[in-house]
């Protein structure tokens, strides 16, 4: 099976994900997305597995959002946001199969394994 983490090696929760995973023995393709940035479809195909909403998917206390003042923003908007500024997206994201979670927390990703 191929697992994929959408990773932040500065993020804890993203650190303890990828070892949990390593740990149960799964070869982890990493993702650095704050460099290798996702696109609007990949980001919609998260959505799409996860069965959550761009602002279920955003992160609210993020600096960012507030100087974007993305509070009141539409579902739409905020998908342009986590496109043109991942750092709002939330992680760490693992893919595996047509599956994909949110490692918060760690273990919330073996669910799809």
């Amino acid at each position: 099976m191929d697992v994929i983490i959408w990773h932040n090696p500065r993020c804890s929760k993203s650190r303890e994900t990828l070892a949990l995973l390593e740990d149960e023995g799964h070869e982890v393709e990493e993702r650095l997305y704050l460099v290798d940035m996702p696109t609007k479809n990949e980001i919609l195909d998260v959505l799409d597995k996860t069965g959550l909403k761009p602002s279920q998917l955003i992160r609210r206390k993020e600096a960012l959002f507030k100087e974007m003042g993305l509070a009141g923003a539409d579902e739409d908007a905020l998908l342009i946001a986590m496109v043109e500024h991942p750092k709002l997206i939330e992680r760490p994201i693992v893919l595996a199969e047509d599956k994909a979670a949110i490692g918060r927390p760690p273990e919330a990703v073996l669910d799809i394994l």
